[in-house]
């Protein structure tokens, strides 16, 4: 008969969790309200449930181990899931109204199963949904208009964002066409002031690409039908590239594009308990998107 497969304690993976966040057993012990010595001695019990090592100590500091690091995501899935049930029956009368901005690229694709999965632990939360650019949401947030928004922005770190996936940008093209091999391509882009607009049509000039912007839309589904119909080439985040389209390369005659990174964004001041449920809920989804099988032929 196989051994048993331990439990792991919620409790042992929130330290363990505070000792990531703080990059100290010092600090988190702080956080946790335990002393430096049961902290330690919480992740001595921690790594014999495991069976590894997930320190490493160089003299006055500590790393992680590779299994330390791959415990983190595991154990930011299982204390978010606990602390969501605890609280879907010892709060179930948690209400309100959040106020919540996406652009539409990644409602169409993501928002669904986010709100099914939410609606179910806080079915007395009202969810408000606008779809905007990330510059225009960035806007709202910062004037207090909205309560939380998943934006585009830049790879790097920044104070206020909590950044939940970094995305490579590709070139698409229909599938069953070959307008990638115009002399002039055709581009489908979304409107002045878009990040993507401005990061493909740069890219193209300075690899000395001809083109020419067929189709400029505000609307994602509206420069998806022009890539998938054959009429244009476009340039999306890996994880929104659709059945029909196939993803482009350097061998096609496209140059490479910078990728970009995926946040969270809240207003300023005091936060809702409902507000941190639906933020742990996207940044869990997000992170865990797979790429599309529909790679570069």
């Amino acid at each position: 008969m196989d051994a048993m497969i331990p439990n792991l304690d919620v409790d042992l993976l929130k330290t363990f969790l505070a000792i990531a966040d703080t990059g100290s057993f010092t600090r988190a012990a702080d956080d946790v309200n335990k002393t430096q010595s049961a902290v330690s001695m919480q992740m001595k019990r921690l790594e014999e449930l495991l069976g590894r090592p997930l320190f490493s100590r160089d003299g006055r500091s500590i790393r992680f181990t590779v299994d330390g690091e791959r415990l983190i995501e595991y154990a930011r899935r299982m204390v978010a899931m606990n602390d969501e049930a605890v609280a879907a029956f010892t709060r179930p009368d948690l209400t309100g109204t959040i106020r919540f901005g996406t652009p539409d690229d990644y409602a169409d694709h993501f928002l669904p199963e986010i709100l099914a999965r939410f609606a179910r632990s806080h079915p007395l939360v009202t969810v408000d949904v606008d779809c905007l650019n990330s510059g225009t949401l960035s806007e709202r947030i910062a004037n207090g208009e909205m309560d939380l928004a998943l934006i585009s922005c830049g790879c790097e770190e920044r104070t206020g964002r909590q950044k939940v996936r970094d995305e490579p940008l590709v070139w698409v093209t229909s599938a069953r066409h070959s307008t990638h091999l115009l002399d002039v391509v055709p581009v489908a882009v979304s409107q002045v002031g878009c990040a993507w607009r401005s990061v493909a049509l740069t890219a193209l000039e300075r690899g000395g690409r001809k083109f020419r912007v067929a189709y400029a839309s505000s609307n994602s589904n509206a420069v998806n039908a022009a890539v998938q119909a054959g009429l244009a080439v476009g340039a999306m985040p890996e994880i929104c590239v659709k059945p029909g389209m196939r993803i482009l390369s350097e061998r096609d005659g496209f140059p490479p594009l910078q990728p970009f990174g995926i946040a969270l964004i809240r207003k300023a001041g005091r936060q809702s308990s409902a507000m941190d449920a639906l933020a742990r809920h996207v940044a869990e989804a997000m992170s865990n998107v797979t790429a599309p099988l529909m790679a570069a032929e």
